[in-house]
């Protein structure tokens, strides 16, 4: 009888993968990360505004968790005051300050803008009247056109002070950020400070205006025109494009000491109170 025999079948072999170098790892996680920067960088004027939504009442959520508000307020002449109201003054201005605990981030920024000439003569034009004494109002305007030209060389200064809180969502941010404004509000009238909020499109309005300092562009916006067009709000105040240089900057060496570019300077202008610590930060730049 003939002898059982197995029958050997070829085993299904996979070919195997060729095992990366150490230098061919770190090779491709340098390619991995190129990719995700690369995926993460603006690709429109409007993608480099930093923030996600602004609402009419003036809050703005800069991140999904993140929201600020902003209050503009006026000088006080502390150099002409004596010396017993310098250091109520002075006191004062110590409660502000420490009224903000380590949960809010608050920010200060001065904006030394030029002035348009409607605007500018719009805000110091004595209206005629008839009582025959227009000619006086007249002469009058003008010496204060020439003085105000002479004093502060068509520069419109305006300080803010910008305010934000981390929060779930707008309807947890809201009624803090809205308690939070009365305070400061409160602390600057002790002071003898005039303030007051910016609502939604003064907010919009001002960023505008810092986008378009070269062109003084008007702006033009209202809240009924975001659902018919299909626009958001940062097609209304971004400008039409920025220089390449300026959306990919180099990258400068730590010992580099060069003056800051328009892409730094843009995004320090912006009231947004992204990224600023837990303690006073004041920024100031005076436009070119």
């Amino acid at each position: 009888m003939p002898r059982n025999t197995r029958t050997r079948h070829p085993r299904n072999t996979q070919p195997q993968r060729p095992r990366l170098t150490r230098a061919e790892r770190k090779k491709l996680a340098e390619l991995s990360a190129r990719v995700q920067r690369d995926a993460k960088k603006p690709r429109s004027a409007q993608d480099t505004i930093p923030y996600q939504r602004m609402w009419p009442d003036g809050i703005c959520r800069v991140t999904d968790t993140y929201f600020t508000k902003t209050i503009q307020f006026q000088d006080i002449n502390y150099q002409l005051a004596q010396n017993e109201d310098k250091t109520a003054i002075f006191e004062g201005w110590c409660d502000c300050l420490n009224y903000f605990d380590s949960s809010i981030r608050f920010q200060f920024s001065f904006y030394n803008m030029v002035t348009g000439e409607d605007t500018f003569e719009e805000s110091i034009r004595i209206p005629e009247q008839p009582d025959g004494f227009n000619s006086i109002r007249r002469e009058y305007s003008e010496m204060l056109q020439n003085q105000l030209a002479k004093g502060n060389n068509g520069l419109t200064k305006t300080k803010y002070i910008t305010f934000g809180i981390d929060a779930e969502d707008i309807k947890t941010a809201k009624p803090r950020l809205n308690r939070i404004e009365l305070d400061i509000l409160n602390n600057f009238k002790k002071l003898g400070v005039a303030a007051e909020p910016l609502d939604g499109k003064a907010h919009l309005q001002l960023m505008h205006s810092i986008f378009h300092m070269d062109t003084q562009e008007k702006f033009a916006f209202e809240w009924p025109w975001l659902p018919a067009s299909g626009l958001s709000t940062k097609d209304f105040i971004a400008p039409s494009s920025f220089p390449p240089r300026i959306l990919s900057p180099p990258a400068a060496s730590p010992s580099s000491r060069a003056a800051p570019s328009r892409w730094v300077q843009s995004r320090a202008r912006s009231l947004f109170c992204r990224s600023s610590p837990q303690s006073l930060t004041i920024v100031c730049w005076p436009t070119s």
